[in-house]
């Protein structure tokens, strides 16, 4: 199915559904591995040296595959504005996954395709039909019957990932309107990049400014590292890679709204993941919840 933007450009919607699907994949079970680690680093020795190792391997790439996403991107100020909130972002769920259940910041988080359909009609013009509203209320449904978060657990913290939702669903119509023609490899380059500069700029400011750190995942000092902390870096890296790229492509080439829509797919990964590491086993009523998220991505391909 091909749709036509406003630039004229066609949409490879089937690409951009396996892609985001492949994308929310990498990105849980990053997240995943990021709360099994909150313990042991700070979030910006994290950023820092999960990109630290991205950055080479994406050079070495787009030298060998791609020299021209090399190129100094078109919209330079709009992709770092774009990084900038993807950060932002990424800081403001990570900071919450120690404190809250990997199923309630995922319900929490994963109100962003309701951002994404009322951003793009307001900001992206972009027409939502009936049927996409439609899909996007089940989808969100969907999630609330996985996760049913319970009003206990909504504390300051469960904030953070709806504050995430709302800065990611801002930095993908971005990327759709203003980032269009730069080359998801630069993009990727750009977000590591700033991953990299404030993750610095905020491990000298803790370092210069607190005295006597108290160890938690936003304010401590750097971990040593061993081979299991690399290891764990090199895991995340991949992660990051995968994420980054992926939502870049995925966003240039479908409508955001439908776009979104297939971004619940996160949600049954972390349910995976939930059994896998944390021993959460999703029950009927979870199963159901799944098939609401299954019907929304159908109706929001033949809306």
């Amino acid at each position: 199915m091909t749709h036509k933007t406003a630039a004229g450009q066609g949409d490879n919607l089937p690409l951009a559904v396996v892609v985001i699907v492949l994308t929310v994949f990498a990105l849980s079970l990053g997240d995943a591995l990021i709360k099994i680690s909150s313990s042991n680093f700070v979030i910006w020795q994290i950023f820092v040296l999960r990109s630290a190792v991205a950055v080479p391997c994406l050079i070495v790439f787009m030298l060998l595959m791609a020299r021209q996403s090399l190129a100094f991107p078109g919209a330079p100020w709009w992709v770092v504005l774009r990084s900038l909130l993807l950060v932002v972002m990424w800081v403001s769920y990570y900071v919450s996954l120690p404190y809250l259940q990997l199923s309630v910041a995922a319900a929490a988080f994963y109100t962003l395709p309701l951002f994404i359909t009322l951003f793009s009609a307001f900001l992206a013009k972009e027409k939502i039909s009936y049927t996409g509203w439609v899909a996007v209320v089940l989808g969100f449904a969907g999630v609330l019957l996985i996760l049913r978060p319970q009003a206990g657990d909504f504390n300051l913290y469960a904030l953070l990932p709806l504050l995430s939702a709302m800065l990611y669903a801002f930095a993908m119509i971005i990327t759709r309107t203003k980032c269009r023609l730069a080359h998801p490899l630069s993009l990727s380059l750009a977000l590591n990049l700033m991953f990299i500069i404030i993750g610095g700029l905020a491990s000298g400011y803790i370092l210069s400014a607190f005295d006597g750190l108290a160890q938690n995942f936003l304010v401590a000092e750097w971990a040593a590292m061993g081979v299991a902390e690399w290891r764990t870096m090199i895991l995340l890296a991949i992660a990051i890679l995968v994420g980054s790229i992926g939502t870049a492509i995925a966003y240039q080439n479908g409508p955001s709204s439908i776009i979104g829509v297939f971004d619940f797919a996160y949600v049954g990964f972390a349910v995976l993941w939930g059994v896998i590491f944390f021993a959460e086993i999703p029950d009927l009523i979870s199963v159901t919840g799944m098939g609401l998220i299954v019907v929304a991505g159908v109706l929001s391909l033949i809306r």
